[in-house]
């Protein structure tokens, strides 16, 4: 059974940092398509950043926290680790792992229907 483990987040004072960790398991695929979204009381499930697993192509980064947010990929085979900064009260969301095992990432990956598996969610709590 294939299981996304997610990790980190919390409350932080705006200005501050977090970090974000997703581990894949149970998958026959040894690599593939991972991604943050987020999502905030009231509004639509947003992409947040997508990194493709098996190395050499750039990672994608929604226009609303680049150059804020970093995604990479972890140690292990399918994880990977998102460092939020400079976070600010807009930030404040559940925050989701996803995953679209073996295939590339590409220009759809804001599309959250292409992602089959998803984690149970994390909060990041950004006050003033």
């Amino acid at each position: 059974q294939v299981r996304l483990t997610e990790s980190g987040g919390g409350s932080v004072q705006a200005g501050g940092s977090l970090s974000l960790s997703c581990a894949a398991s149970g998958t026959r695929y040894s690599t593939g398509c991972m991604a943050w979204f987020r999502q905030a009381p009231g509004k639509q499930r947003e992409g947040v950043a997508a990194i493709y697993t098996g190395g050499g192509r750039p990672p994608y980064i929604a226009d609303s926290v680049i150059g804020r947010f970093t995604i990479a990929r972890g140690t292990g085979q399918n994880t990977m680790i998102l460092q939020m900064h400079s976070l600010n009260v807009d930030d404040t969301a559940e925050y989701y792992c996803a995953a679209d095992f073996g295939t590339f990432c590409g220009e759809t990956w804001r599309a959250s229907t292409r992602y089959r598996w998803w984690g149970q969610g994390t909060q990041v709590a950004v006050s003033p």
